[in-house]
């Protein structure tokens, strides 16, 4: 689909520096080593989140939020949801093999009879909604008194919403095949991991840089092939409750 010149390339504009951003903040604070003296019991976070599986072309805004209970220094357990919103791409060559083989004798007949143009490329845009729903350990790592680096497994559920919305007659016949009640909803599994960098203004308050990197396979009565989707996210994170350090 061709980009018109307001859309922003997420990958190669701001999401570069903000992918240095903890490294940068690390860096910054590499000469406040020491024991981190107070280590709060809960957690929450909340911030802006980005959602990009490029198999599909999906590229998402969102919101995310976390909350978490430490049982020590270095192991939380915690909850995540996020919910974001945007476009998608279909095109023929990611449906499954029946499906693939149906459109391409479908659009052989068209073109046989000339009802389509020469050199016509299908493709279905649609707006999608997608929630994830995920839990489970966070390690950290606290060598320095205002940055604490964590990793995690991401595992959960995927939920989302895709309306198509066709830029042809032709490509609407064949949304109205691919998704009859006029939208396609699907919710599975997904799995990866994700990690990131906090770091601490004062007591309870930093600022969280994080992202995930998990597979999954949505709509698979549609698409022959999983997809892989990155996820990252930047905001504030508060800390509270009683020190697990002592």
């Amino acid at each position: 689909m061709k980009r018109t010149s307001t859309q922003v390339d997420f990958r190669t504009g701001w999401l570069r520096p903000m992918a240095l951003l903890p490294l940068a903040l690390a860096a910054a604070s590499l000469p406040a080593f020491g024991q981190q003296a107070y280590v709060s019991r809960f957690d929450l976070f909340t911030g802006y989140t980005y959602l990009d599986s490029p198999v599909v072309s999906l590229r998402e805004n969102g919101f995310q939020f976390q909350a978490g209970v430490r049982a020590n220094t270095w192991l939380s357990l915690g909850f995540d949801y996020s919910v974001s919103a945007g476009t998608l791409t279909l095109t023929p060559n990611l449906l499954a093999t029946s499906l693939r083989q149906q459109l391409g004798a479908e659009l052989g007949q068209l073109a046989a009879a000339g009802e389509i143009p020469s050199g016509y490329n299908l493709i279905v845009p649609a707006h999608s909604r997608t929630q994830t729903f995920a839990g489970g350990p966070q390690f950290s790592y606290r060598h320095f008194s205002k940055v604490t680096l964590f990793i995690r497994p991401s595992a959960g559920a995927i939920h989302e919403y895709a309306t198509p919305q066709p830029g042809d007659p032709i490509a609407a016949a064949i949304a109205a095949q691919l998704a009859p009640a006029g939208h396609k909803v699907d919710t599975v599994v997904f799995y990866g991991f994700g990690g990131g960098v906090d770091y601490s203004f004062s007591k309870h308050v930093g600022l969280r840089v994080q992202g995930d990197f998990v597979h999954d396979h949505l709509f698979g009565d549609l698409l022959q092939n999983g997809r892989n989707t990155v996820r990252l996210s930047i905001g504030p994170c508060f800390n509270f409750g009683n020190n697990v350090a002592r």
